[in-house]
């Protein structure tokens, strides 16, 4: 991984005072859909300050011993996603707002030890708390893409974007599929995602952006060295 726990909490901050921008919306564009099909831009915000709220609760684990789940249960996460949704647009903005606040001002507290003190994400896998400025800079910087506000992975810096996709490729190396060699044509990244026919990999050139926006599941205009569609990807998370 070409990251480390500064890169990641200068990700966050960035990320974060991004995505607050492209989130102030009056009630009209906040109920217009977003990037995620199915999805409004009011409830995709409210699932982000929600975010902050359960990687909040990981920091507390590792600042107290205590075991502390992001979510009592995926009924209470739903639940809080979607009265959240229900809020006006200022009171959203708010809890947005603060969310990301509390959830920077715990991450100040921790010490060297603690930033070690292992945690388990909400799919179960078991982490350093180190990792928790990671998850959040994901969530700002996609999900601020993902508003459909203008904002673009085109917009996102360089070393994120490169960061993101080690991170995805690492996530999709064990599932079935095409062998592919990615290559963003715009720097020096390239990665391999193993699978069917690795013998004759199909190769998808393009910007970095497009990369990583295609790992990702969003929008892209990757196509292969020959013209044809880039194949299709299952979910990443």
């Amino acid at each position: 991984m070409r990251r480390t726990l500064p890169d990641a909490r200068r990700w966050m901050r960035h990320g974060t005072t991004l995505l607050l921008k492209e989130a102030d919306l009056d009630d009209a564009a906040l109920n217009g859909p977003c990037a995620l099909p199915g999805w409004t831009r009011r409830r995709l915000i409210a699932h982000v300050a929600a975010n902050a709220g359960a990687l909040g609760n990981l920091v507390h684990w590792a600042a107290t011993g205590e075991p502390t789940p992001m979510y009592a249960s995926p009924r209470e996460r739903a639940a809080g996603i979607e009265n959240g949704a229900k809020l006006p647009a200022g009171e959203l903005a708010g809890w947005l707002g603060r969310s990301a606040d509390m959830l920077e001002e715990a991450m100040d507290r921790l010490t060297a030890e603690q930033w070690q003190v292992p945690v388990r994400t909400a799919q179960g896998r078991t982490v350093p708390a180190a990792e928790v400025p990671w998850l959040r800079s994901r969530e700002v910087w996609i999900h601020a893409a993902d508003l459909a506000t203008g904002l673009s992975f085109a917009d996102l810096p360089a070393d994120f974007l490169a960061a993101l996709c080690d991170d995805v490729i690492t996530r999709r190396g064990a599932q079935p599929g095409q062998a592919l060699i990615l290559t963003a044509t715009d720097t020096d990244g390239s990665w391999e995602l193993p699978g069917n026919g690795t013998a004759a990999a199909v190769s998808l050139p393009g910007p970095l952006a497009d990369v990583a926006a295609y790992l990702t599941g969003r929008a892209h205009q990757l196509t292969t060295a020959y013209g044809a569609a880039a194949p299709d990807l299952a979910p990443w998370l």
